[in-house]
């Protein structure tokens, strides 16, 4: 029997296993997945927990409960050696160990691009997970608590400041959903005047989403803006030291929250730790059904790999990272695998795109496919109802759009659970003031 690896659980290694699960005949093949996280993400709803939308547990989808027949191994792959079939899992605790394969799938994703920014590493947070957006919601919630008992000032000023830096999809649909959602809590804060809400979306280059054309860029900078938000173009963070943010163009504020979503790069077990061929980018470079280029037995797909863009009239080019490529070559992936087990050519993939679609807070959208622009309330329905489609299993399906109903009647849940970040506090202190704590237990 063929031992088939998957390194990764996000959208493509999620997909690839799942319809490998249907396909293979009991004694055809055996499948193991590894990653450090028992669930896939799916990201589009990431924004959506920001802004209290979607309940974080229903924007992950459980491997275990969904790859039945797949062998599940927590742990991060460190290195793939596919001279001698085999990788290097470190798990969360004990030692590292090895795991061989007949043929291995190679779907970890990318990681968020940092740079060497002062201050970034200390004081940012990403959106590339459901921790992440957690946090960032929890954090603006706490921050109006906090300013609606203090006088105006430079400390009230800081804790209403929000910081986005990139201007991608989820840097602006995460900005706009938080931005939303701030706007929405006021009603609840008779302390706190909309004009002390100070949103900043930072983007190096002249505009922002990429993947729409210049004029929906322009209009989603206007109704960004036209909304009470900052946005910086042709801007860099040149410091966010104590969270004292500095510009490019010379500004400087302080910001209580700033939140990192300047893009992604490839993830340093593809680019640095592996004997496959990867291009100058650190990605995986594979043929047009997926398969490494040169390699036997090794397949690649998703954001860590270069997949030619055959629906693209532009020569060489390369798909781009995002959900929808991942989703559909994970189900290539399964079907060419088997296709090769049993004798036959595997598939080329080829994806026209369906579009770009973005939500940028509740009841504001933008969709454009081609020529087609279409914005607001239709757009946001749109946005809403195409993910709810796209999230796997209907299980899941279900839940948010429960979610959903429930929000339309009886509005946002404003609740914020950071102190679930630090359980043990009131343990500890059993209500005690701080400086009544002896040392060994100050919290």
């Amino acid at each position: 029997m063929r031992r088939i690896l998957i390194v990764g659980g996000g959208y493509a290694g999620f997909y690839a296993a799942w319809k490998l699960e249907k396909k293979l005949r009991p004694d055809e093949a055996e499948v193991t997945l590894v990653d450090p996280r028992p669930y896939l993400t799916y990201q589009p709803f990431l924004p959506e927990v920001v802004a209290g939308a979607v309940e974080a547990r229903h924007a992950a989808v459980s491997l275990r409960r969904h790859l039945r027949r797949t062998r599940v191994v927590a742990g991060t792959v460190t290195a793939i050696d596919h001279a001698d079939r085999v990788v290097t899992v470190r798990p969360t605790d004990g030692d590292a160990f090895e795991l061989g394969y007949d043929i291995v799938v190679v779907t970890a994703g990318a990681v968020t691009r940092k740079l060497p920014v002062p201050g970034v590493a200390e004081e940012a947070i990403g959106l590339k997970h459901v921790e992440e957006a957690v946090a960032i919601r929890d954090r603006l919630l706490t921050s109006f608590d906090r300013a609606a008992v203090l006088p105006e000032g430079p400390q009230r000023r800081k804790l209403l400041t929000v910081t986005f830096v990139g201007g991608g999809f989820s840097g602006v649909e995460g900005f706009g959903e938080l931005l939303s959602l701030a706007t929405a809590l006021l009603k609840r804060y008779p302390e706190l005047r909309r004009d002390e809400l100070r949103f900043h979306l930072v983007e190096a280059s002249g505009r922002i989403l990429p993947e729409v054309t210049d004029r929906p860029g322009r209009w989603v900078v206007r109704e960004l803006e036209r909304r009470g938000a900052r946005v910086h173009l042709d801007t860099l963070v040149t410091s966010a030291t104590g969270g004292h943010v500095t510009l490019s163009t010379g500004e400087e504020f302080d910001s209580e929250l700033i939140v990192w979503t300047a893009g992604n790069g490839a993830n340093p077990v593809i680019g640095k730790h592996t004997d496959l061929p990867v291009d100058a980018r650190g990605l995986v470079v594979v043929r047009p059904d997926l398969r490494v280029e040169g390699v036997p037995d090794a397949w690649a797909a998703g954001d860590d790999a270069a997949v030619p863009d055959l629906a693209s009239p532009v020569p060489g080019a390369r798909t781009v990272p995002n959900a929808q490529h991942a989703y559909r070559q994970g189900k290539l992936l399964a079907r060419n695998i088997i296709a090769t087990l049993r004798g036959r050519k595997p598939k080329p993939y080829v994806h026209r795109s369906l579009g770009a679609i973005a939500t940028l807070g509740l009841g504001r959208g933008i969709f454009q496919y081609r020529r087609l622009v279409i914005t607001g309330l239709p757009a946001w329905l749109m946005h809403r109802g195409y993910h709810v489609l796209a999230v796997p299993s209907w299980e899941r399906k279900v839940r948010v759009l429960a979610v959903w109903l429930t929000a339309a009647l009886f509005g946002r849940d404003i609740l914020s659970l950071a102190s679930v970040q630090h359980p043990r506090d009131a343990f500890v202190s059993g209500g005690a003031r701080p400086e009544e704590l002896p040392a060994p237990f100050k919290v």
